[in-house]
């Protein structure tokens, strides 16, 4: 536990030092394992009181809906206001144009969906569990990280953090997205669902489900995904990430607890994201994404 400790203590001093600095701090909330493990870090940051901001979920219209359901649960269990800003009604409005063809995903959409929240609601730091082992964009990131008054992100222009002090001025217009599990690994993550004994998306264990192969990736079955050509069938699968079924691949897997997903994850050679088909649009698809305001 003594890793486990000190990454819980270094992520519990960044949430008490946003809601210090902040005046409007929300927490990106999206139902997977990594948002599940920051809402439970950001309850042990103020007990015995409730945590003092609430989630925002950005929906495609396109989740899991397992991880619908458990992210309501979660809402209730941990007693939070939950915001949630529908891509679905970006494209109604016209703002954003909804993607045609084989690799059609509603991901990248939800970039002018959530900006839009952001700026309706007037979040001034947006709290999110990316990590920076996760996609080499990721590891540019700083803690406190700041995007303009556009929502965009400047590489460039990242702060530096020297002995954890943590500068959260911003001019007006401007937003921090903050990061306090950035220090964490995949294996950390679920080595701490494991101690905290905390409940996740079924999908990430082991489970029979109808997929289909499309660049030798295993996509699950759904009318907004599949083609004419393409052809179903059944296999044991879970899922790495949980993100927008349009983009997210699942792995073959026989785990079926968290002692078995442990195991499976220390011998894989292959990155959490590597089934994220959004990743794989180009070299830089990350990168591009986040400079226009993606979380």
């Amino acid at each position: 536990m003594d890793t486990l400790s000190h990454l819980e203590e270094e992520a519990i001093y960044i949430i008490r030092e946003v809601a210090g600095q902040f005046e409007k701090p929300v927490l990106l909330f999206s139902g997977g394992k990594d948002s599940i493990v920051l809402l439970h870090l950001c309850q042990k940051a103020f007990l015995p009181a409730k945590i003092p901001f609430p989630l925002l979920h950005i929906d495609t219209g396109h989740n899991f809906p397992e991880t619908i359901a458990l992210r309501d649960e979660l809402v209730k269990k941990y007693s939070v206001k939950l915001h949630v800003g529908n891509v679905q009604d970006s494209i109604d409005q016209g703002k954003v144009v909804e993607e045609k063809g084989k690799y059609a995903s509603r991901n990248i959409l939800q970039t002018t969906t959530l900006l839009e929240t952001i700026e309706e609601l007037k979040f001034d730091a947006c709290m999110g569990g990316a990590r920076r082992d996760e996609e080499k964009a990721r590891a540019k990131e700083r803690i406190f990280s700041v995007r303009d008054d556009f929502g965009q992100w400047n590489e460039k222009l990242q702060r530096p953090e020297l002995f954890d002090i943590l500068n959260g001025q911003i001019h007006t217009g401007e937003n921090i997205r903050v990061f306090p599990i950035s220090n964490w690994t995949e294996l950390d993550v679920w080595e701490y669902i494991r101690h905290e004994q905390l409940e996740i998306p079924s999908i990430y264990f082991s489970h029979r489900r109808k997929v289909f192969l499309r660049d030798g990736q295993l996509m699950p079955c759904s009318d907004f995904i599949m083609h004419d050509t393409d052809a179903a069938f059944e296999e044991s699968v879970r899922f790495r990430t949980v993100g927008d079924m349009s983009c997210t691949a699942a792995v073959p897997s026989e785990a079926v607890d968290l002692d078995t997903v442990i195991d499976e994850i220390r011998g894989s050679s292959i990155s959490e994201r590597g089934a994220r088909m959004d990743d794989k649009r180009s070299e830089g698809a990350m990168e591009e994404r986040k400079k226009v305001g993606y979380f």
